[in-house]
């Protein structure tokens, strides 16, 4: 192949110099990551190799703009791997996996280079640096630190191995989980099979096993099919088999987690030993608000002791239901308590899903988040068909700001499909940094969910939960539009993982309020507004189960933290996960059912000795959102304050601080007892 016939060899012609998702072939990523190897190697080389005496500009800030084409084509491979992936495409990661692993490992462990670094960093006090090229100089010089460079001998070429190990087992885990995954479905073709189900699951149950050549109503385990089964479905028996298939994923057979999550643990504790750290979490936590192990267990003991009798009471009420809507005893199992929660909460506030979806039409939700951005920083997304996608569902939106100044691109994708990983997740496609020019190179940046699709007679109807989802995701966005760095290693969300989840969920708490509402939530067939009625019911029942949805955030948090700040190999996967996850247990154990073998968060993802993050960052936004509560939650004053520093600052400095400058103070968990009905306002 030719480089002129491979589009990542030149400058990309498209609108914004976005991803010319048309013409790229899967055949031109191989030879580009190979191309972007190479340069990034010379470039590194010509760093290392220089005879001038390191500088922060002709090493710190050279190394920093070096890689320019490899970052261009991993950035858009992985992104669309993960989106729009296909066994040719987990062929190449598991290929190329280990080539980036050493090349990584080629540079961070290059001794000449870190001796430049560190010649650098330890001149620091001399130096004339910004705030931003500090943080640069500290994270470079840190970073080459955490990844060896100050290893010696045999020890740097086991950091070699285990990296590359490391790297090929998170691969295989997060490719097994999708297959594991997309293997179970489940056919039905009695009426009385439906029994319970909305017209909307059937509708789209119906279309999906015509879509696959069957005849009768396909379920699988993808959360817009899965989710509303278990809520609505009055099959006992289904749910069951529903609840068995989905947490059963990677337990056994072809797609098996259980050694792989054993060896990941087992990799990362190696690594953090060699780095003289006791264990990975303490290894991990220096570089997370938390610190150490011992913040973060205190956050999620103090959560405990006030959530959980209120969970207890809440499990007790439910059963308490259930018993009374059977008339008869029984053991209240998981897959009943969404059938049974739903159905009570149903009874004390006359609300739920298929009351809201009505309102809640994808393409005036879509303008409701839309128009929140508006509202709060001025932002204008418009459609251009124009930009290349690279799925026909995909829709790509160029934003300005108040001043019609270019922002970014935002590409946005709704749907399931088989080639698409589970969950909702933002990401980018090009990063914002300024050139040595000082010129804003603006970011490309894409979220990516699993939602209700249409039906033949119907337009994708949301659930509240999936709106939230979406808002979640839109703050991620935001997040990454808005930044203004120099560095594109400090941009946008390069913030501490614990962090990261602020400027997300804070952007869930608009959705009960009726100001929002009113914005955008019309009848998709009347184009009458939500009634006030609706949305007072959804303030007052924003509580519903607010303990027993902590509890569950917290079991993922203790078992995450178990697995990290452990120093011995684990034997048994499902015991050890039980005990982690004993203090929050509230529901009875289900034999061959588990958690960590599909855990990707911690196994797979970035959360590793981090999942507590959620919990730290909804006291965040808890406590950020009061703000916006007392002075008006569409306040233009507070809105820039919290876009200037939180939303452009990314990772150019300490996060509390950042915090601090926006809220006055430290957080407490104080606002967020009060948000969840724990502590009397």
């Amino acid at each position: 192949m030719t480089q002129a016939a491979n589009p990542f060899f030149g400058k990309f012609k498209t609108p914004r110099e976005t991803a010319p998702f048309d013409k790229i072939k899967i055949t031109d990523y191989e030879p580009a990551f190979q191309e972007g190897i190479r340069q990034h190697q010379k470039e590194v080389d010509a760093i290392v190799n220089q005879r001038s005496t390191p500088t922060f500009e002709n090493t710190i800030e050279a190394l920093e703009r070096s890689g320019n084409l490899l970052n261009k084509v991993s950035t858009i491979f992985f992104a669309v791997s993960e989106a729009e992936g296909n066994d040719e495409m987990m062929a190449i990661s598991q290929r190329i996996s280990p080539i980036l692993s050493e090349h990584g490992n080629n540079i961070n462990l290059n001794e000449k280079l870190f001796e430049r670094v560190k010649f650098v960093y330890d001149k620091k006090g001399e130096l004339d640096l910004s705030p931003e090229q500090m943080a640069l100089l500290n994270d470079t010089y840190e970073s080459m630190v955490r990844k060896g460079a100050n290893l010696k001998g045999e020890n740097r070429e086991k950091y070699r191995k285990l990296t590359t190990e490391l790297n090929q087992l998170t691969l295989t885990f997060g490719q097994n989980l999708l297959k594991a995954t997309n293997s179970f479905e489940m056919l039905l073709t009695k009426p009385e099979e439906l029994d319970g189900l909305p017209q909307s699951a059937i509708d789209a149950a119906a279309l999906m096993a015509q879509n696959k050549g069957k005849k009768g109503f396909l379920f699988d385990l993808s959360y817009p099919s899965y989710g509303p089964f278990m809520q609505y479905s009055a099959r006992r028996d289904l749910r069951e088999k529903m609840y068995r298939a989905y947490n059963s994923r990677c337990q056994t057979g072809k797609f098996d987690n259980t050694q792989i999550v054993k060896r990941i643990a087992e990799v990362r504790m190696e690594i953090s030993k060699l780095m003289g750290k006791e264990n990975y979490a303490e290894y991990t936590l220096e570089r997370r608000m938390a610190k150490n192990s011992r913040n973060v267990y205190n956050l999620l003991n103090q959560l405990l002791e006030a959530y959980k009798p209120e969970a207890l009471q809440e499990v007790r009420e439910v059963k308490g239901f259930a018993i009374g809507m059977e008339g008869k005893n029984f053991d209240l199992m998981p897959w009943d308590w969404s059938y049974y929660s739903d159905k009570l909460k149903n009874a004390k506030y006359d609300l739920n899903d298929e009351m809201l979806k009505p309102y809640f039409e994808l393409n005036r939700v879509k303008k409701g988040v839309f128009g929140l951005a508006t509202r709060l920083y001025g932002l204008k997304f418009k459609k251009n068909n124009k930009i290349p996608v690279y799925h026909p569902e995909v829709e790509a939106f160029e934003v300005f700001d108040a001043n019609n100044k270019y922002v970014g691109v935002l590409y946005t994708d709704f749907h399931p499909r088989a080639t698409k990983r589970g969950g909702a997740w933002m990401t980018e496609y090009k990063g914002q940094w300024k050139d040595e020019n000082g010129k804003d190179s603006r970011p490309h940046i894409t979220i990516v969910m699993n939602f209700t699709r249409p039906t033949a007679d119907k337009p994708a109807l949301l659930t509240y939960g999936e709106v939230e989802t979406f808002l979640h995701e839109f703050g991620h966005s935001l997040h990454g539009l808005l930044a203004n760095s120099t560095y594109a290693s400090l941009s946008g969300t390069n913030v501490f993982r614990d962090f990261v989840e602020l400027p997300s969920q804070i952007m869930e708490n608009w959705l009960s309020e009726k100001e929002f509402l009113d914005t955008f939530a019309s009848h998709y067939e009347t184009g009458k507004k939500m009634p006030a009625k609706l949305i007072e019911k959804i303030k007052k029942s924003r509580q519903y189960n607010a303990a027993y949805l902590c509890l569950r955030q917290l079991s993922f948090g203790f078992l995450d933290m178990a697995w990290y700040t452990q120093t011995d190999s684990i034997e048994n996967v499902i015991e050890f996960e039980q005990k982690a996850m004993a203090p929050t247990q509230l529901l009875p154990i289900v034999d061959g059912t588990g958690m960590s073998n599909q855990f990707g968060h911690i196994f797979s993802g970035g959360y590793a000795a981090g999942y507590y993050g959620y919990k730290w960052a909804e006291v965040l936004d808890a406590d950020a959102f009061s703000l916006f509560k007392e002075k008006g939650i569409f306040n233009r004053e507070i809105a820039e304050s919290f876009r200037k520093n939180i939303l452009e600052k990314g990772g150019t400095e300490d996060p509390m601080e950042l915090y601090k400058r926006f809220r006055g103070h430290e957080p407490s968990i104080k606002a967020l007892m009060q948000r969840d009905g724990i502590l009397n306002e």
